[in-house]
C-alpha cells in the first residue's frame, strides 16, 4: 500500500508545477531580465553602457596596437539573498488519504487530494517567483532593491542592494496638472539619455495610475482630438499617439503581489514612468541553494527537484508524527548590465 512518502516527492511536485506553468505568460520582468544558473552564490556582473562609439586610432603597420581602456565598464560583486520556506501537509488530508489507499475505486478521490496537496506547495515556488520580480521592478521603479531577510539567529535584518544609478538618470516633473508639458518632458528625458549614453529609450513602463495623467493631459487631448472635438480619449489612441509622436512604446504594468505581511501591493510603483532601452536590460541569476548542493554531492536522504532552472522543491520524510515536509528555497537577485541606459522619472514628487 501507498504512503504519504510515496504520494508527496518533490520529483512529482516539480512536474505538475512545470506542468501547470505552461499556459502562464511570464512575468515583465524576466521578459527584460531572463533567468540565468550560476553555481554558488555570490554575483558577478559587468556594468556599463555601450556609450557612444569611439573611431579606432591610426597606426603605422609595423607599431604596437594600443590597449584601450574599457571606459565607462565597471566590475560589480555582491552576494545573492536566500530565501527558503516550508510546510507540512495537512493532518486532515494525510489522514484521508490514509482512508482511501489500497481501493483501486478510490483513485479519483486520491488524485483530488493530491492535487490540493501539490497546489499548496506549490504557492510556494509562486512566492519564489514573486520575490524576484519584485527585485526587478524595484530596480526598475527606484534604482535599487530594499527586502527583508533573517540572519542565522532568525533575527530580521534589511537586505539592500543599490546599483549605484547616475543623478542624471533619476529625474522629475509634475504630471498631476492637466497642463504638464508631458510629451515635452519625456522628449526631452530621451534626448538627453541619447546624449549621454549614444542609447535611445525605446520604451516606457508605468502603472495605470501613472498612464492616467497622459490620459487627462489638455496638450495630449487637444492633438488627438484635432478639429474634431467628438472623438473619445481611450488609454489605447494615447498609447498609439505617444509611440507615433516619440516612437515609444509604452508599457502598462500595474500587476500586483501580497508581501509577507499580507498586504497588497504593486510590483512596479505608481508615480514613476521608466524610460528603457531596446533589448533584454540585465539577467535573473538563481545560485545553487544549499538543498541543490547536497544533491549534487549525495549528501542527502531528501528528495530535490529543481524548477524555473533554480528553485530547489525538497521533500524530507518526518517520523514523529508521520509527514512530509516540502521546502522551497531559492538564491537569486537581477544582474543589470545597461543599467546606465535607463532614466527614472518621479511623475508627482509630492
Amino acid at each position: 500500500m501507498s504512503t504519504i512518502y510515496d504520494i508527496v516527492k518533490a520529483k512529482e511536485i516539480g512536474v505538475y508545477y512545470n506542468t501547470m506553468q505552461k499556459d502562464r505568460p511570464p512575468y515583465l520582468g524576466e521578459v527584460l531580465f531572463p533567468l540565468n544558473k550560476k553555481l554558488g552564490l555570490d554575483l558577478k556582473w559587468i556594468k556599463g553602457s555601450k556609450g557612444l562609439p569611439v573611431a579606432l586610432k591610426s597606426s603605422a603597420f609595423d607599431a604596437k596596437a594600443e590597449i584601450r581602456d574599457r571606459v565607462g565598464f565597471a566590475d560589480v560583486n555582491t552576494e545573492m539573498p536566500f530565501f527558503k520556506e516550508s510546510m507540512l501537509i495537512k493532518e486532515s488530508d494525510r489522514q484521508e488519504l490514509n482512508k482511501l489507499e489500497g481501493n483501486a475505486a478510490n483513485q479519483p478521490y486520491i488524485d483530488l487530494i493530491t492535487k490540493n496537496i501539490f497546489d499548496d506547495v506549490t504557492t510556494l515556488v509562486d512566492g519564489a517567483e514573486v520575490q524576484l520580480e519584485r527585485m526587478r521592478m524595484q530596480l526598475l521603479s527606484e534604482g535599487k532593491i530594499a527586502i527583508k531577510g533573517k540572519d542565522a539567529s532568525g533575527v530580521e535584518k534589511a537586505l539592500d542592494y543599490d546599483y549605484q544609478l547616475a543623478s542624471e538618470q533619476k529625474v522629475s516633473s509634475d504630471w498631476s496638472q492637466a497642463s504638464a508639458d508631458i510629451i515635452g518632458d519625456i522628449e526631452k528625458w530621451m534626448n538627453d539619455a541619447e546624449e549621454r549614453t549614444g542609447s535611445r529609450p525605446t520604451r516606457a513602463i508605468c502603472t495605470s495610475t501613472t498612464f492616467n495623467y497622459l490620459v487627462k493631459n489638455e496638450g495630449i487631448i487637444a492633438a488627438i482630438k484635432g478639429v474634431n472635438s467628438g472623438v473619445a480619449i481611450t488609454k489605447a489612441k494615447v498609447k498609439k499617439f505617444v509611440e507615433e509622436e516619440l516612437n515609444l512604446v509604452i508599457e502598462i504594468y500595474s500587476k500586483k503581489f501580497k508581501s509577507e505581511a499580507g498586504v497588497t501591493t504593486n510590483y512596479f510603483k505608481d508615480n514613476v514612468f521608466t524610460l528603457l532601452p531596446d533589448g533584454d536590460l540585465g539577467n535573473t541569476w538563481l545560485g545553487t541553494t544549499p538543498e541543490e548542493s547536497d544533491l549534487m554531492s549525495g549528501a542527502t536522504d531528501a528528495e530535490v527537484m529543481l524548477v524555473k532552472q533554480g528553485i530547489a522543491i525538497t521533500t524530507t520524510k518526518k517520523t514523529d508524527p508521520v509527514n512530509v515536509n516540502t521546502k522551497v528555497s531559492m538564491i537569486g537577485l537581477p544582474s543589470f548590465e545597461r543599467a546606465d541606459e535607463i532614466v527614472i522619472a518621479t511623475v508627482n514628487p509630492s
